[in-house]
């Protein structure tokens, strides 16, 4: 019976061009737009939310677009951490799976109950079946073998790079140290759930390439490289080099896919376990660089054990006593271009040791214990300020968590605790987050969450779902749900309670606040979808009028309102409309909007996309974010602020089955200021341009 419903599905799909899936293999005439990973992130990302790495967001799903997980083997987390099925989606696949056995096509998940056609659609870019045979013959693991070369230049001459003219007392000011280029490689050469060796190198604009390792400069200012194998015997996982690690729900060890408040109102707050997985971001911060290894123990047992060693940019000064010097901060920018940023560059050596013991059966049940201890070679001491008092101080820094899973039905129960403790007394607070996803009928989809983070609680590679854009001095509880009116017509929100036990940076006393949204989704055909955004967020901060400072409540309301068509088969439409404000009580509301018209056509191997849209704020804290459509592997969502026009254009051409290039060119107009940026960034004109050059090779 499977197999007669399957050959009619066979052969119904070939009439649908929407449901054909390339070869990932690189045995293809010409690759694929990537439009299917832009709109998610479009759709994901309708405004602007704190506490996200969105770079690092985009870096995993690209990474999840050009090496699909397979469904016959990938794990419930695995396939939760798309974020694109429902708990009882997920439930649904695992019960056909252990009934009817591995699938034989992606195609099959039409004959998975509770699937959807839409859902199917989203998920198709990101998921694939290999390795069985049967009706469709063997399928061979497909490989991932390219290298990708990238420039990019601003046209106008900032400051930075300016000539250098003397002052009056004959010193020079400060300038940028190297060219206004940026440069990028990366090498890759993968089989998923089997190997991985890779190789990424960047100049920043304004960085140096220069070979001194006394200095640990080898050419370019940014190495990051990583060999993995996986799956041999009771070896699961064996990385070297840069990687990361995805425990539990975040208190101790998170990485990678990482959404917290979003659009996807429910999915989200829940963090999978992922273990270790090579880091190929650009962010230069939040990675180990050494060895992870991960153990089958037992079936149902697995050991992971991580040693690294980093060199972090850190600001130091001298200590109390001027004997020695402290490190007073961390520094995440990436950036070394300038004498003062050289010498924060590698200041601090970190070590790193820990493991992680997991405990998990046939039913997604789990129970993990996580162990990471942190030593620095130079004692850290924020500065002297109030809202610093219970922040780390010291050298080392310990951390021990304990996090659980329980799937019931169509529940999926989760939390994790943690407290940290260091060589100072200010250490010993405790991190702890609960929560609950639940599909409770077919329509209706729940997310409940609890978290609190002590004031001293420590933890450097945390990422807990949170408010704040760290794991620490918050309280907090969240609502998340998703209903389907019927098909075509779906609503999903959330409303967040928090508050901060102790100060902040720019707020003075303890504080709270609350965080709602509320989205609207009406598809009334696969060529259209119509959604709106309402999304209002209630804080306390710091103000001063008249010399007088003092923590008042802030309010700041996003609305957006999107058109997403096809008008002609190869021809794809976006508008979209929001605007919103930021008010301090008492004060005026800083208001600001945009009009945002994109394009997309494909036309064989040809793939353009363009953008106009005209923008105004009243000031910085009315500023409009919107993402915008890059090359491969690089990510845009630029702040829209003051008035003016931004534009771009991007086009994509697939040579042959081995070259893929990519061209973008970007503009910004200011019609009501002279100049563009600030310090060394400041253009002396109005107008900004950008360009981009990208090549990917397919061996």
């Amino acid at each position: 019976m499977r197999f007669i419903y399957l050959l009619v599905v066979a052969c119904w799909l070939t009439a649908y061009p929407a449901f054909s899936q390339s070869d990932r293999s690189g045995n293809r005439e010409a690759a694929p737009s990537a439009d299917a990973l832009t709109r998610y992130l479009q759709d994901l990302f309708p405004v602007q939310t704190e506490g996200i790495d969105y770079a690092a967001v985009y870096d995993a799903l690209a990474q999840l677009y050009t090496n699909p997980i397979d469904l016959n083997a990938a794990t419930r987390d695995e396939l939760e951490a798309t974020y694109l099925l429902s708990e009882r989606q997920l439930s649904s696949l695992a019960a056909y799976r252990a009934e009817f056995g591995d699938l034989l096509s992606v195609n099959e998940l039409q004959a998975v109950p509770a699937f959807d056609l839409p859902t199917i659609r989203k998920l198709l870019p990101f998921v694939t079946v290999v390795g069985n045979s049967g009706l469709f013959g063997t399928l061979p693991t497909p490989t991932d073998n390219y290298l990708i070369l990238r420039y990019e230049q601003v046209l106008e001459q900032q400051k930075g790079f300016s000539e250098a003219l003397p002052d009056k007392k004959g010193k020079l000011p400060t300038r940028y140290q190297g060219g206004s280029g940026q440069w990028y490689a990366r090498y890759r050469y993968s089989r998923s759930r089997a190997f991985s060796l890779g190789l990424t190198v960047e100049k920043d604009p304004g960085e140096v390439i220069n070979w001194q390792p006394s200095a640990r400069q080898y050419g370019a200012d940014y190495i990051s490289f990583h060999g993995q194998l996986q799956n041999r015997g009771k070896w699961r996982n064996i990385l070297l080099g840069d990687y990361q690690l995805q425990i539990g729900q975040g208190l101790v060890l998170s990485a990678g896919f990482v959404l917290g408040k979003s659009a996807e109102t429910v999915q989200t707050v829940r963090r999978p376990t992922l273990g270790a997985r090579p880091y190929t971001s650009l962010s230069e911060y939040g990675y180990f660089r050494g060895v992870s290894a991960t153990y089958a123990v037992h079936r149902n047992l697995d050991l992971t054990i991580m040693a690294a060693r980093n060199r972090r940019d850190a600001n130091t000064a001298p200590d109390s006593l001027k004997t020695g010097v402290v490190a007073t901060s961390l520094q995440t920018s990436g950036l070394h271009r300038t004498p003062s940023e050289l010498d924060d560059r590698g200041s601090l050596l970190e070590t790193n040791v820990g493991l992680h013991l997991l405990y998990h059966t046939p039913k997604q049940h789990q129970l993990g214990l996580t162990v990471l201890q942190t030593t620095f070679d130079t004692f850290f001491q924020r500065r002297t300020l109030p809202y610093n008092q219970y922040e780390f101080t010291g050298k080392q820094n310990l951390v021990v968590g304990l996090h659980g899973g329980y799937i019931w039905h169509n529940w999926n129960l989760f939390g994790e605790v943690a407290r940290s403790s260091g060589s100072v007394t200010n250490s010993g607070g405790v991190g702890a987050v609960a929560g609950a996803l639940a599909s409770l009928t077919k329509k209706l989809d729940l997310a409940i969450t609890l978290r609190h983070y002590d004031r001293n609680f420590h933890s450097f590679y945390s990422n807990g779902f949170s408010e704040g854009s760290r794991t620490i001095n918050e309280s907090g509880a969240y609502l998340g749900l998703k209903y389907t009116l019927y098909r075509k017509l779906s609503v999903g929100g959330f409303v967040d309670y928090f508050r901060f036990p102790w100060l902040k940076y720019l707020v003075d006393t303890p504080s709270k606040g609350v965080d709602y949204l509320l989205q609207l989704r009406y598809t009334p055909n696969r060529q259209t979808a119509f959604y709106g955004v309402y999304h209002e967020e209630h804080k306390e901060k710091n103000l001063t009028v008249d010399k007088i400072k003092a923590v008042v409540g802030t309010t700041r309301r996003s609305y957006a309102l999107t058109a997403d068509y096809r008008l002609i088969p190869g021809l794809r439409f976006r508008s979209r409309v929001q605007w919103g404000g930021f008010r301090y009580a008492g004060q005026v509301e800083s208001r600001g909007f945009a009009l945002v018209q994109d394009a997309t056509l494909d036309i064989k191997r040809l793939s353009l996309s363009a953008r106009i849209a005209l923008y105004g704020t009243d000031d910085y804290d009315s500023r409009q974010y919107v993402y915008e459509r890059d090359v491969l592997y690089a990510f845009s969502f630029p702040a829209y602020y003051n008035r003016g026009v931004r534009h771009y254009v991007l086009a994509q051409y697939n040579l042959n089955r081995h070259l893929d290039i990519w061209v973008r060119w970007a503009r910004t107009d200011l019609i009501n200021q002279d100049t563009v940026g600030s310090d060394l960034d400041q253009i002396n004109a109005p107008q900004k341009s950008e360009v981009k050059v990208q090549a990917r090779w397919r061996f």
